[in-house]
Formats: C-alpha cells, sequence, structure tokens
C-alpha cells in the first residue's frame, strides 16, 4: 500500500465540521461571559484550557514514550499522536486570554498582602509575580514547542528516507531527555497555573498528578480514534484485537498510575495533619465538594478498572472506546474538582463551564483533524511497521 492509500477518511470531515459548530457556539457565550462575568467565567475557562493542553501534552508524552521503547502499539497510533501534538501551537495562543484574566484568577497572590495574615513568604513573593509569571508561561510554551518541532519532523524525514537509520536514532536519543523535561516542565506549569490558585497550599507530587491526567486523556483519544479509522477509512482490516488490547493495557497502566499519585498525596498530607498543608483537601471532601470526591472515585477509578481488568472488553472495538470516551469526560470533572474549590463553594457547573469547554473543545478537534489529514495516518516510513502491522495468525 502507498501513502495515498494510509490518508484519513471522509468521516474526519464530518467531526471536523460538527467540532467547529461546537466551538463557534462555544465562542459566542464565551464572548458574553468575558463582558457579564468575568470573574465566573475566567475559572472555567482555565477548566476548559487545562483539559485542552492535556490532550496535546498527553500526546507528546506517549509519542516519545513509543520512541524510547520501540513498542509495536505505537505505530498505530503514532500519526494521531503527532496530529494532536501539532495542536499545541493553537494551545499556546488559547492561553492568553489567561495573560487578561490574571486578576480574576491569581487574586491571592496578586493582591497579597505585605505581612499579617494571607501574606507570602519572601520566596514566594519573588517568583509568584505577574512578569514572571508570563515569562513563564512562554517559556514553557517554548520547550514543549520545540520538542513538538522536531519529532513531527523528523517523522517526515523518514517517510521521505525509510533506510536512513539516523532518524531512528536521534529519536531514541531525544526520547528520554525528552520526557524528562516535558515532566519537569509540567510540574512548573501546573505550579504556576493551577497549584498557584491557594498560594499557602504545596504539594511535591501536584505536577505528576497532571502529568498521569493527560496520558489517560491522550490515550484515551487515540483508542477512539484508530477504532474510527479502523471502522470507515484505512486501518480496516489492519487494526487487529491485539492492537487495541495493547492500548487497553496501557489505559489501565496510566489509570493506576494516576490513582496512586493521588492517593499518595492525600495519604502523606492525611497522616501528616498539619495546619497549612490540609486546606487543600479540607475545601473538597466536606459539602457538596465531598460528592464530587465520591464521585470521581468511583467513576474515574473503580469502575473503568474493574472494566479494564477484563481481557475480553480490551479486545473488542465496540466496548474499549465507550470506557475510553468515558475517561474522557471523568478527566473534566476531576479538573474541576482540582481548580474550582477556590472560587466558590457550589460544586455545581455553570453555563460559562459548558461554553468554555465547547468553545476549547470544539477548536481542538477541529484543528487535530485537520492535522489528522494532513499525513497518511500510519508511518509509513517505519521500518517496523510491517511487522506491527502483520496478522496475529
Amino acid at each position: 500500500m502507498t501513502a495515498q492509500d494510509y490518508r484519513a477518511p471522509d468521516s474526519i470531515d464530518r467531526i471536523r465540521q460538527r467540532a467547529l459548530i461546537a466551538g463557534v457556539i462555544g465562542l459566542v457565550i464565551c464572548a458574553i461571559g468575558i463582558v457579564k462575568a468575568p470573574d465566573r467565567f475566567f475559572p472555567s475557562y482555565l477548566l476548559a484550557f487545562m483539559f485542552v493542553l492535556g490532550l496535546s501534552l498527553g500526546s507528546l508524552g506517549l509519542l516519545m514514550l513509543q520512541h524510547l521503547t520501540g513498542g509495536n502499539w505505537g505505530i498505530i497510533i503514532r500519526r494521531p499522536l503527532e496530529s494532536a501534538t501539532r495542536v499545541l501551537a493553537l494551545v499556546a495562543v488559547l492561553f492568553v486570554p489567561i495573560f487578561f484574566g490574571m486578576k480574576y484568577l491569581y487574586t491571592a497572590w496578586l493582591n497579597a498582602p505585605a505581612s499579617g495574615e494571607g501574606a507570602l513568604s519572601e520566596f514566594q513573593r519573588t517568583y509568584l509575580t505577574a512578569n514572571g509569571f508570563r515569562v513563564r508561561a512562554i517559556l514553557y510554551f517554548a520547550i514543549w514547542g520545540v520538542l513538538v518541532f522536531l519529532f513531527n519532523r523528523w517523522s517526515r524525514e523518514q517517510d521521505a528516507n525509510p533506510e536512513d537509520n539516523a532518524v531512528r536514532r536521534r529519536f531514541k536519543v531525544l526520547a528520554g531527555p525528552g520526557i524528562i523535561l516535558y515532566v519537569f516542565v509540567m510540574t512548573f506549569a501546573a505550579i504556576d497555573w493551577v497549584m498557584s490558585l491557594s498560594p499557602h497550599w504545596a504539594s511535591t507530587i501536584y505536577g505528576f498528578l497532571f502529568v498521569a491526567g493527560q496520558l489517560i486523556s491522550s490515550m484515551a483519544l487515540m483508542i477512539a480514534i484508530v477504532v474510527l479509522l479502523a471502522r470507515t477509512g484505512p486501518l480496516s482490516g489492519i487494526l487487529q484485537p491485539r492492537h487495541i488490547h495493547d492500548l487497553g493495557k496501557l489505559l489501565l497502566a496510566f489509570l493506576m498510575l494516576w490513582a496512586y499519585f493521588d492517593f499518595s498525596q492525600l495519604l502523606i498530607i492525611w497522616s501528616g495533619n498539619q495546619p497549612e498543608e490540609i486546606t487543600f483537601y479540607y475545601s473538597r471532601l466536606h459539602s457538596q465538594w465531598g460528592v464530587v470526591a465520591v464521585i470521581i472515585v468511583i467513576f474515574h477509578f473503580f469502575v473503568p478498572f474493574f472494566l479494564l481488568l477484563s481481557r475480553d472488553l480490551k479486545r473488542n472495538p465496540n466496548l474499549l472506546p465507550g470506557v475510553a470516551i468515558w475517561l474522557i469526560v471523568m478527566r473534566l470533572v476531576d479538573l474541576f474538582w482540582m481548580t474550582r474549590p477556590e472560587f466558590t463553594r457550589s460544586a455545581l457547573p455553570n453555563i460559562w463551564d459548558l461554553a468554555a469547554a465547547l468553545a476549547l473543545g470544539g477548536l481542538w478537534f477541529f484543528f487535530f483533524a485537520g492535522q489528522l489529514k494532513q499525513l497518511p495516518v500510519l508511518p509509513v516510513g517505519d521500518p517496523k511497521l510491517a511487522e506491527a502491522i502483520a496478522n496475529e495468525h
């Protein structure tokens, strides 16, 4: 088969059109929110932004993991992963409104008193500044952008020169340090953009929670996408039960990793029982937020965990995408629980939550679908492609 045989099907265009419609509708409502209720809108915008950021960065992490390990599981989803990473340019643009909404989001440290109750430490006063926040955000996106640029450029080179082993070596050489860099930078980004909402609370494992959540979001998305491509496009007859079985096992592994990080943070803080450390959980385990916490424990972990233990379900292209899409929804719920209690006691979503999710999610999927059509949906220059798609029988 040629590269043309692996082009994305027309069904991707239909998804793109629907995503654009949802995005435009969401943007119109968001424009109203910025004018009428900016103090309520920007927390919703931050929630939606962290969600779409996770789709792109989680895909970057999975892409580097595949190049590092050389597993056949990653060859099937490599091109969708690359397409998702290229949407990072849009995500960087979507971050700009947060610059203008800082006064509504980060009041706790922008307007912190110099002394007395609510005062910041000397280090926090130096680190948490408006200019420092902006400069670091630009640096974060620059580092991620360089990684995205290199991996996508080398992938095109590999398609043009399949016999060039130098490209494979470059992938492996950069993938290991790239994963470390991704986790390190995401940790600082999570501190700046989310943990600083409550500047008097800190957790050393906080960034890992976001990394694990991003891997869940991205892997779940990849499962849904490859099954769709197998139903209506070039992966028909190529995608086999062993492929989605491998992806399902990885999804289970990332889910367990996220639960381990989340429970470890709770256990350490709960056992320490220090007044300055328990504020995060005190506001999230009482009243309405306690109900949300129970929902996350049951439907973000226990239910998908026990479902994904089933080998038959992980090999079923009709059932596994449903679990994957459910986990994507639950990622939004978890981000809502992590970002919103600093702003309101009510755990009920508002119209701006829906509008921001529609706007940013719609735009992200619109650009993702467009990128998916730019290149063959399988890396035709990868020397391990034939082995990866060989019939298991």
